[in-house]
């Protein structure tokens, strides 16, 4: 559940309580732009930036693991030609199974039209935070997307972020399909942004049983 002092935050960002709240991200990366269509937009950044800690833990993760790695090679290499192409398929078979499984259920993050409300949200998405994650604001009237302007190691738990995109309900609304952990974002000119990577909480329960109601 999102901390006390993000819901004093939002509070105070909003000017009221939010009917609900949640942390959520886009649920794939940002797909290429045309060149043209990415320096009219400024050339923002299409990728999120890093916390410093980050790229440690990245350094201390090759330490330990390329040994590990490297020993896990050699002992293929002297296992029985047999046992070592059996032992290849069943590595092989499931994570190939489990690619095909993850393409089919992960549609685009929006209609691809760059020109439209959607597409001209993912040309700002990093630019107006590094972070991956946004905190969705939902009021009677609203629909408001708040981040960090500083990169986070754990934007989540961060209390200095604040309203970068904010649309009235005229604008936009959020449609779920049954069953589903993911939403779209629907514009007023027919495109739309696929979110999900909710926190699993009590507020991505609350904010799912909200939208559907």
């Amino acid at each position: 559940m999102a901390t006390r002092k993000v819901h004093r935050r939002a509070r105070k960002i909003l000017g009221e309580e939010p009917s609900t709240l949640v942390w959520c991200g886009l649920r794939k990366e940002i797909p290429r732009p045309p060149k043209d269509v990415h320096r009219a937009a400024g050339r923002e950044r299409l990728k999120p930036g890093r916390h410093w800690l980050y790229y440690v833990g990245l350094v201390l993760a090759a330490v330990i693991v390329i040994p590990w790695f490297l020993i896990d090679k050699l002992d293929d290499l002297l296992a029985v030609p047999g046992r070592r192409q059996a032992r290849g398929r069943r590595d092989r078979e499931p994570t190939a199974q489990r690619a095909d499984g993850d393409r089919r259920r992960l549609p685009e993050p929006s209609d691809g039209d760059w020109e439209l409300t959607a597409g001209r949200l993912l040309l700002r998405w990093y630019g107006q935070s590094p972070n991956l994650r946004r905190l969705l604001l939902l009021t009677p009237d609203r629909i408001c997307f708040a981040a960090s302007r500083g990169r986070r190691l754990s934007p989540t738990k961060a209390d200095d972020f604040d309203i970068v995109t904010e649309y009235a309900h005229g604008e936009a609304r959020i449609h779920r399909e049954p069953g589903q952990r993911h939403f779209f974002l629907r514009f007023t000119d027919g495109s739309w942004l696929n979110l999900g990577r909710l926190a699993d909480s009590e507020d991505a329960d609350h904010f799912l049983k909200t939208i559907s109601s």
